[in-house]
């Protein structure tokens, strides 16, 4: 199957989407009715699953054994909250590397998930479903999904998705490729631009949603949040200047000092200038003013996918 296609169900359904992701794991539980995602219990950890994938082209057993951790958790978390229906969905990571389809063999004998390995287009579809399960775009809207390995680009609106790409340009990727001195030094960072630029279709849109860390950081330090608070951070409109202060301020910073800036996880330091890079030239090469921060992503859509699945044994 794919997630280019959900089931919408009547019946309300309990179900957990699991994104298997370059640079986190994450866990959605969640009731679904008729197209309708309501949120259980929403995790993530920082496992760094493509760490290295860019130049190896291989999943190392390190990154491996801490996703295998998490997910021994996310199991039991998955067993108590009741869900009958579970999907892990894998994307760059597992896509660019020669024993990916032997990583996911491996979790589905482990833990007995449904597992999906998303293609580019398949991956930004997704997105959107999630996206728009909450509200309807009501005229063409550019979705931007910075991940760790790859940004995927859809335009949708009322009609759905009228065009779908996927970019070789993730906050890892970005990071492992150039961005290699602590701070980095502005070559670097014009190298890892001149790449994101040459990548970026032409596209005509004049509204953009943003999902994934990169953005929702950027909302967080924008709002000025100790702590994380996804209701708030949800449809923040983060301006053109506010995405560049914080791409002038945190690359300035070695990893230790942005390790210690409010609203920043730590374990997301290390990749957050590479996403900030990418959030920049999109929003100039577009011409966008703002773009708006959902919480609502690949899990959600996930989610709607799971949905659609036979009842788990």
């Amino acid at each position: 199957m794919g997630c280019g296609r959900h089931i919408a169900t009547v019946a309300r359904v309990r179900v957990a989407a699991i994104d298997l992701g370059t640079n986190s794991t994450r866990l959605l539980v969640a009731d679904v009715e008729d197209g309708r995602v309501d949120e259980v219990v929403r995790l993530l950890a920082i496992t760094r699953l493509g760490e290295g994938v860019d130049e190896r082209r291989l999943l190392r057993p390190e990154p491996v054994a801490r996703v295998h951790a998490v997910l021994d958790a996310y199991a039991r978390e998955v067993e108590e909250r009741g869900a009958t229906r579970v999907l892990a969905v894998a994307t760059s990571a597992v896509r660019d590397a020669t024993n990916g389809e032997r990583f996911l063999e491996g979790l589905r004998e482990r833990y007995g998930f449904v597992t999906l390995l998303l293609d580019g287009r398949e991956e930004a579809e997704t997105t959107f479903r999630g996206v728009t399960s909450d509200h309807r775009l009501d005229r063409e809207t550019l979705v931007v999904d910075i991940g760790g390995g790859s940004t995927e680009l859809l335009v949708g609106g009322p009609g759905g998705v009228s065009f779908a790409t996927s970019l070789q340009a993730g906050c890892v990727r970005l990071s492992e490729r150039f961005l290699h001195t602590d701070p980095p030094t502005a070559g670097e960072l014009e190298a890892a631009a001149a790449h994101t630029r040459l990548l970026l279709p032409a596209l005509d849109v004049s509204a953009a949603v943003g999902v994934a860390g990169t953005i929702t950081t950027v909302a967080a330090i924008d709002l000025g949040l100790a702590e994380y608070d996804a209701e708030r951070i949800h449809g923040h409109r983060i301006s053109r200047a506010a995405a560049e202060r914080a791409l002038a301020q945190l690359s300035a910073l070695s990893l230790a000092e942005r390790e210690r800036v409010p609203g920043l996880e730590p374990a997301r330091a290390p990749v957050i200038v590479g996403g900030l890079v990418v959030l920049r030239e999109v929003l100039e090469r577009y011409g966008l003013d703002e773009i708006e921060a959902s919480e609502r992503d690949i899990l959600h859509g996930a989610a709607l996918a799971a949905a659609g699945l036979g009842a788990a044994a």
